[in-house]
């Protein structure tokens, strides 16, 4: 079973947009496959996406999960580990996990989620400081830093493949996301602090060109890989959006080509933290979905079951052009294949 974690620790890079649309288009392609999406963003966009979007009542779909007896919710689930943060307790992830296709039906029936909960930025502080506790004999971060690996592990029969969808930060519950993950998605735009958000990553993640060696007994990877735990591998970068940068005197364009250079670079000095061995097999070009993907985000709404034509949306109806359709149908696809 693979897992597949979105990430950059920069907002607005179209994390979750590219998120949705590629886990739908996923599920999809592969009809007898199961897949989970764990939503582990505060905000959590994508579980009202695939509950609905904003005009199919998505968000009240995802407040209704979280008003369950028990919430049913990642921050339900981290709740539950709070009183028991070093073990975990007795259990059954199938309480915290739901089925978007009840809620909507464009979101294919082999899809499961467990939803994002803003408690998650609540539980933060406590997280945190349960993680740095000094305990004799017990490695407390690692135990924390493992809650999702518990939770994952006794489902892990159930799903062939997990998608996670992590906060645009490097928080406590940021790092859990990310030490469930072995195979690493991360979009980036062509501008410069998405290239220096580039940078930030493989340093935050892989403690790579840290500004000092004190941080070293610091950093994630350092206390990950001390503790026996793999890192995950970088398996695509998305260059999202890029239709907002055309043209051949665009300042963006050496952006493009210094961010290829960077991971280049990476490629050959620190080869093992990737799954892909050049440039052109690990980088998909994303171009901008436009009008296009603000009528499919408000419908929660696959692109590929996405009519053309005039949609309402809210009351307006706001046209849908087939061929931009299709284009951003071909760019998720690209995408995909990398999977």
């Amino acid at each position: 079973m693979a897992v597949y974690g979105f990430w950059n620790n920069k907002g607005g890079t179209g994390k979750t947009s590219l998120c949705f649309q590629a886990i739908c288009a996923y599920a999809e392609d592969h009809p007898d496959e199961r897949v989970l999406a764990i939503d582990m963003c505060p905000q959590a966009n994508l579980s009202e996406l695939l509950l609905g979007g904003l005009t199919n009542n998505g968000s009240k779909n995802l407040l209704a999960r979280q008003g369950e007896t028990l919430r049913a919710t990642i921050g339900g689930y981290f709740q539950l580990r709070l009183p028991a943060p070093y073990s975990p307790p007795v259990f059954s992830a199938r309480d915290f996990i739901t089925e978007p296709r009840n809620f909507n039906h464009s979101i294919p029936e082999n899809i499961s989620l467990v939803c994002g909960d803003p408690l998650l930025e609540l539980q933060s502080n406590a997280i945190s400081t349960l993680a740095n506790t000094q305990i004799p004999g017990t490695n407390a971060w690692v135990a924390v830093i493992d809650w999702l690996s518990d939770f994952i592990n006794q489902i892990r029969d159930d799903y062939d493949v997990i998608f996670i969808d992590a906060n645009p930060s490097f928080s406590v519950y940021t790092q859990i996301a990310l030490s469930s993950t072995d195979r690493l998605i991360l979009p980036v735009m062509a501008d410069d602090s998405s290239r220096r958000a580039i940078q930030n990553a493989f340093s935050l993640v892989f403690g790579l060109k840290l500004p000092s060696d004190i941080y070293s007994s610091y950093a994630f990877a350092t206390r990950l890989t001390a503790a026996g735990r793999s890192l995950p591998k970088v398996h695509a970068i998305a260059k999202n959006r890029l239709t907002q940068y055309m043209g051949p005197s665009s300042a963006y364009a050496a952006v493009l080509r210094s961010i290829d250079k960077d991971i280049s670079s990476l490629l050959k000095s620190n080869k093992d933290i990737f799954a892909f061995d050049t440039v052109e097999e690990g980088v998909v070009d994303i171009r901008d979905f436009q009008t296009t993907g603000v009528v499919a985000f408000a419908r929660g709404c696959p692109f590929y079951k996405l009519p053309s034509g005039k949609l309402d949306v809210m009351g307006q109806r706001i046209q849908v052009n087939e061929q931009y359709r299709l284009n951003c149908v071909e760019a998720i696809d690209n995408l995909v294949e990398l999977l």
